[in-house]
């Protein structure tokens, strides 16, 4: 059965059922990553810790590690529980999630393809893995970044980044595709800013990897 990897921002989690259910009574394994970026700022902000962010990657602390945990624990249970018996929670760290560490940023770590054996075993059950992005170490990984390491790894059919941004947007317009080799080009030259560069940065790891991507109404193309 083909496989499809849905990243859900944190603030679209109510999504999540919708969207699983429908892909797989059209015949798709389904595999759930999501990230919980608001969740995680809310908290260090309540603590007094001053988010810091570099090209849309969260700068993490053992600290800011901790908050990261607890909150993508918060969304993985509301996520599973929005699916239902159905839905299976796993921890990356726990799982074997593997990144490679980036010093400059702390505790934080950028993703390489991996299939673990939790979320195969997971899929022949007929259950749909949630994944929360952290990697053995524990490092904090990009959400963005962990599903698309994960949707390669896997070798699943597609990717589709779920969250309130529209897709790629270039001059205030939404693209409607974009080729890797220009994504990449404009990534390189700082056309991009924000947390649209990880999901570009994802999608273009995906493609590359055979998998097809989606940000929004954006394809991402080889």
């Amino acid at each position: 059965m083909s496989r499809v990897v849905l990243k859900l921002g944190g603030r679209v989690a109510a999504v999540a059922a919708a969207e699983a259910f429908a892909l797989r009574a059209a015949g798709y394994d389904v595999v759930i990553v999501h990230g919980a970026g608001p969740q995680i700022t809310a908290e260090m902000e309540r603590r007094g810790i001053a988010p810091s962010f570099v090209d849309g990657r969260r700068v993490t602390t053992a600290e800011v590690l901790g908050v990261v945990r607890a909150s993508l624990a918060e969304v993985n249970h509301e996520v599973c529980a929005a699916i239902g018996p159905d839905a299976i929670s796993l921890i990356g760290d726990e799982i074997g999630l593997q990144a490679e560490q980036v010093a400059a940023l702390g505790l934080v770590g950028h993703p390489v393809p991996t299939s673990p054996t939790a979320i195969v075993n997971a899929l022949a059950a007929g259950q749909i893995p949630v994944v929360a992005p952290l990697a053995e170490g524990p490092l904090n990984v990009n959400a963005d970044e962990a599903a698309a390491a994960l949707a390669v790894g896997l070798g699943a059919e597609r990717i589709v980044f779920v969250s309130d941004v529209p897709g790629v947007l270039l001059d205030g317009v939404v693209l409607g595709r974009i080729d890797v080799e220009t994504a990449a080009r404009m990534l390189g030259d700082g056309t991009f800013e924000g947390g649209i560069v990880p999901k570009l940065e994802a999608a273009v790891l995906a493609t590359r990897g055979g998998v097809h991507a989606v940000i929004g109404a954006t394809e991402v193309v080889a």
